[in-house]
């Protein structure tokens, strides 16, 4: 092999070198207390999952990281802001003469709405559930646990003040996924103030009509 050629094969390798270093550092990662910081509540349910083994909890959430911390959830246009919030609406209104059924709804009309905002599809639950993890770790379980609720529900094995307290929960998130985005009138303010009251008001009191 000549010196030019070495010269070549040596510099082509440094190249590809560089360039497995830089895509490695543009990964997200974190890393202790940055790691549970950022995590909160999911941090001590993974690494009570894990049997207190932080370091298996740790690989596990970094593996989350790695899969959907480049995910860039899409705004919701100003119509579909308006509809989700209606049909909120309509959940809560249908607790009163019906807590499984609403929570039922409800666990379809977020599975849609995260489906809508970008995160994976609705047939990808475990996938949306992780994604969320990363993006929503103070909201995500209550997404689960509205799931599993209204699994549940459907063998009547839940109470009404255990629908109402998972549909409560699952508020949080949806007021949280629909108010995100950009507001027609160019205000973000406004429009999360416009999805809480219009998700919120009248439905707290049926929440707390229905079942009591």
């Amino acid at each position: 092999m000549s010196i030019g050629t070495t010269i070549i094969v040596i510099v082509a390798a440094v190249l590809v070198i560089a360039a497995v270093i830089v895509a490695l550092s543009r990964r997200p990662t974190l890393g202790g207390s940055n790691m549970r910081r950022h995590f909160g509540p999911e941090y001590d349910r993974t690494v009570a999952r894990h049997g207190g083994d932080k370091a298996a909890a740790t690989e596990e959430l970094q593996e989350r990281l790695q899969r959907h911390g480049d995910l860039k959830p899409r705004p919701l246009p100003a119509g579909a802001r308006e509809q989700y919030t209606a049909q909120w609406a309509v959940i809560q209104e249908h607790f009163v003469e019906s807590p499984a059924k609403a929570v039922a709804e409800a666990d379809q009309l977020l599975a849609r709405l995260v489906s809508e905002r970008g995160y994976p599809a609705v047939e990808e639950y475990d996938e949306q559930v992780a994604a969320l993890s990363v993006h929503q770790p103070r909201h995500v379980e209550a997404y689960r646990d509205t799931h599993a609720i209204a699994r549940r529900a459907d063998d009547d094995q839940t109470s009404t003040e255990e629908l109402r307290s998972s549909l409560l929960h699952a508020r949080s998130l949806f007021e949280e996924l629909v108010a995100a985005g950009p507001h027609p009138d160019g205000d973000p303010a406004n429009s999360r103030d416009t999805a809480k009251h219009g998700a919120g008001r009248l439905n707290l009191r049926a929440l707390h009509r229905g079942g009591a």
